[in-house]
């Protein structure tokens, strides 16, 4: 069977960013999942999933589908993951900070992943080696930067508040460990990860489809990426995303307790 490459990966990019790029600081209705705290959804969010699975099912038919907004479709060792907007606290405030994830796996490892953020014109994507790319540009290698300690490290986590109990105590101790901290982008600091510009990306409590699609672009440009124990991190969990051996090995043995 043919295998996917990155043009389909662009292909149902482009899918997604027509959907979501004419509503994003457009002022579209926001829906909220949850009774008792705050998880907002858009239309944008549900467009962009019902175009991206729209495309695969009609190129690939007996693939397996997992969606944030509309849940697993299908039985197969071939199965695409989708976050159609990763991110979707900033996109409703007008940070370009969110971005369209696609990730493929088989056997249930992630193979191919691309990361599109259509305000920025960007995309990360991994089809055997990781790259940046404009839009209809050239394509240029991602490489980590080959930090080995942990003084020398900038480290990202979406919020704080992801963690709790000891957890938190944990990595309020990485934290103070770093050279430099900052929060609040969502999949954009694997990508920065990738790109050799952020060192380590440390999260609690993803789902599947808010990293599968990250995992082959932190790989296939040097970096590491698991779960706190040490495992594969396509179930999602706690994660850990580092530039080197060395700087993961330092952030596991404070995380992990």
């Amino acid at each position: 069977m043919e295998r996917p490459d990155a043009t389909f990966l662009r292909h149902l990019a482009d899918a997604a960013d027509r959907e979501t790029l004419p509503r994003f600081r457009a002022g579209v209705g926001v829906d909220n999942k949850l009774s008792d705290a705050f998880d907002p959804v858009t239309e944008a969010d549900r467009a962009a999933e019902r175009a991206i699975v729209s495309a695969i099912s009609a190129r690939y038919p007996d693939h397996a589908i997992l969606g944030e907004e509309y849940g697993a479709s299908g039985a197969s060792d071939r199965q695409w993951v989708i976050d159609p907007i990763d991110g979707t606290r900033a996109f409703i405030s007008g940070v370009p900070v969110w971005g369209t994830l696609i990730g493929y796996c088989e056997n249930a490892r992630a193979e191919l992943g691309i990361m599109s953020q259509p305000f920025t014109g960007e995309r990360y994507l991994a089809d055997g080696s990781a790259a940046w790319c404009e839009h209809g540009g050239q394509r240029k290698a991602l490489s980590v930067h080959r930090t080995q300690g942990l003084e020398d490290a900038t480290l990202f986590t979406t919020s704080p508040r992801l963690f709790q109990g000891d957890l938190l105590e944990r990595f309020e101790a990485l934290e103070a460990r770093a050279r430099l901290t900052r929060f609040g982008t969502d999949c954009y600091a694997y990508c920065m990860l990738a790109a050799g510009h952020v060192d380590l990306v440390v999260e609690a409590g993803l789902k599947p489809y808010d990293i599968v699609a990250l995992i082959p672009i932190v790989e296939q440009a040097g970096g590491i990426i698991t779960t706190l124990s040490g495992g594969r991190a396509e179930g999602g969990g706690d994660i850990v995303a580092a530039a080197t051996p060395a700087l993961h090995a330092a952030a596991l043995e404070i995380l992990a307790g």
